[in-house]
């Protein structure tokens, strides 16, 4: 039997969630310490969405055939609620995920120290003159995209070998738009690790808005799963699913 015990999964979503947060959140303080008292710039973000893009490509091919690399919870309850992955497996996937953003977090202050600690720890926030609800779209947007890019790169009839290519590139297409408003976390283990480090260790985090991103992410999650079966189901999927339950 060719297939991954679970302890192993489990690990494999704690390290990639905790490489996705060093390299792509940590992007975001490396920047901040390097251009100093200048403004942020539109080529930062590129950047930005540059280092999350590369590292998703990354964990996708090295993490993908162990644990399918979710690495976020939005695409774990997805997955689950459209019945691609069972229920048992989610809660073990969701604390390996927010562990691995934690640890992730931590890496993050360890090499870049003090500097990116007090620049926020590339913490996701949104300002004052952001709306609720408008944090809320934006947030479910980018996760919706993120999400259904997924389902469709793991399609039976789509393109193999591609899959970590495309959720890479559509993670950089996605940071762009949504970042100028609520910095694009587009994943609750995302948020929620930084927050928790940056708060262990003396830095301001507004708990208030958490809600907002986490609420959004997976509503946005489980949204895509369902459009996506909408959109592509045929009946040659109906009958491939009732051969899977009846084997």
């Amino acid at each position: 039997m060719d297939e991954n015990a679970t302890w192993q999964k489990l690990l494999a979503e704690f390290l990639g969630t905790g490489f996705l947060v060093f390299v792509g959140v940590g992007s975001v303080p490396a920047l901040a310490i390097a251009r100093g008292d200048a403004p942020f710039t539109g080529a930062e973000l590129g950047f930005i969405s540059l280092a999350f893009g590369t590292i998703v490509v990354a964990t996708v091919y090295v993490f993908g055939y162990i644990s399918g690399n979710h690495i976020n919870p939005a695409v774990t309850l997805g997955l689950a609620v459209t019945g691609k992955f069972p229920w048992r497996q989610v809660p073990g996937y969701l604390v390996a995920q927010v562990l691995g953003a934690i640890a992730g977090a931590f890496a993050i202050a360890g090499v870049l120290g003090q500097p990116a600690i007090d620049s926020g720890l590339g913490v996701a926030s949104y300002g004052d003159s952001v709306p609720i609800i408008q944090a809320l779209f934006a947030e479910f947007i980018g996760t919706f995209l993120l999400v259904f890019t997924v389902f469709g790169v793991i399609h039976r009839k789509a393109a193999p070998g591609f899959a970590g290519l495309v959720i890479g590139l559509v993670v950089f297409a996605a940071i762009i738009p949504v970042a100028p408003t609520t910095g694009a976390s587009i994943n609750p283990a995302r948020t929620t690790g930084p927050m928790i480090v940056e708060s262990i260790l003396g830095g301001t985090v507004h708990w208030e808005q958490w809600w907002v991103y986490v609420l959004a992410e997976l509503v946005g999650g489980i949204a895509a799963g369902l459009v996506f079966g909408l959109v592509s189901r045929t009946p040659a999927d109906a009958q491939a699913e009732k051969q899977e339950v009846t084997a």
